[in-house]
């Protein structure tokens, strides 16, 4: 059936990839737009609001299941429009059903950490191991290039659960998380479209992110309390998630398709850094601090990158733009410089990415002062 409709739709002169991603991003954007407010409606109803805390930036209680329209959105048009990825990565799909199941327990009841962590570990594995996403190369990162089997499973899985994590940490004020998928999504997608037809499901993927997030957007950035919601666990997990596989899609390319790409891009692995760069500087940056006063990097805290711009008087708005802007900056460096030395180009890359999460706190002692 998809096929004749397929051979229909290119008769006419229609191209059936950009019929799919067209219809994709429409409907995905339609889903998440128009789900919100029933979720809004039964979170106030029921009460099941982010109650502000100690780590919080927001004074009142506001609805945090907007995950659920993200999760809604991305799973019917995904299995639609780029079907091929669920046939490709066989436990994708299960892998999305977990996450979204801990993350709704864990924003209606709140769940302890290690169980999260292990639904974590296990849709990693699922991927890593099920479905075989992996990092294989480093391609000349530290002197490392093929990577035994085995050494590749532990890294993968160690950089799914990571970025899984460093996702949900940056979520903190309104519209970061959002607005970071958009960037992060548009960037893997064009790179996707760009590097042949065979990633087609994965630059439709992209597309369905871009436009979910943006149907979110709307309302997470509303000034109107009624209308106000947050994404939640059950949305940065997904999207920490996906932006994971994406990443991890991005540098396998180059190994297992070298043949039908382009080029070869040597940098390609500090390029996926660049482009996850914030999630990746802010939870490094947290960890230091909290060693550095002899605090458990597990113990909840304000030292993340937007803490820092909140204390320095700027509004949600004003630190997502900054945050936004820099990082983009690093990944315009990163693209610019994308044939230097893969060391010095990683090295150049986590240098800015410090400086734009210390420069708040150099600033902020010096208007102390």
């Amino acid at each position: 059936m998809t096929n004749n409709f397929e051979t229909f739709l290119e008769s006419t002169g229609i191209s059936f990839f950009y019929f799919k991603l067209l219809l994709g991003f429409v409907f995905s954007f339609l889903i998440t737009y128009f789900a919100i407010p029933t979720i809004i409606k039964i979170s106030r109803r029921k009460n099941l609001m982010d109650e502000p805390g100690a780590r919080s930036s927001h004074l009142r209680k506001i609805p945090n299941l907007g995950g659920i329209a993200i999760f809604f959105s991305l799973g019917v048009c995904a299995p639609i429009f780029a079907y091929e990825l669920f046939g490709r990565y066989k436990f994708l799909f299960a892998s999305f059903i977990i996450l979204f199941f801990v993350g709704v327990m864990d924003d209606i009841m709140v769940l302890r950490a290690y169980k999260k962590l292990l639904a974590q570990i296990l849709v990693s594995a699922l991927m890593v191991i099920g479905s075989d996403v992996r990092i294989r190369s480093l391609f000349g990162v530290f002197g490392i290039y093929e990577i035994n089997y085995y050494v590749s499973v532990a890294f993968s899985l160690l950089t799914f659960i990571i970025l899984i994590n460093a996702f949900n940490l940056i979520d903190g004020i309104d519209g970061l998380a959002g607005s970071y998928t958009i960037i992060t999504s548009a960037l893997f997608g064009v790179s996707f479209f760009r590097l042949g037809s065979h990633n087609d499901p994965l630059v439709i993927l992209c597309g369905i992110l871009i436009a979910a997030s943006l149907g979110f957007l709307f309302y997470n950035l509303s000034n109107k309390r009624s209308t106000k919601i947050f994404m939640g666990d059950t949305g940065s997990m997904i999207l920490g998630f996906l932006l994971s596989f994406t990443g991890i899609s991005f540098i396998e390319i180059f190994i297992a398709k070298r043949d039908e790409v382009f080029y070869h891009l040597q940098s390609a692995p500090v390029i996926a850094v660049a482009i996850l760069i914030l999630p990746i500087i802010d939870t490094l940056t947290v960890i230091i601090t909290r060693i550095y006063h002899k605090k458990s990097v597990l113990s909840p805290d304000k030292n993340h990158i937007h803490h820092k711009l909140l204390n320095l008087g700027l509004t949600h708005r004003r630190s997502t733009v900054y945050i936004i802007s820099y990082y983009l900056l690093i990944i315009i460096v990163a693209y610019f410089f994308r044939h230097l030395n893969v060391n010095w180009l990683l090295v150049l890359i986590m240098a800015l990415g410090f400086l734009g999460a210390y420069l708040p706190i150099f600033l902020l002692r010096f208007k102390k002062d």
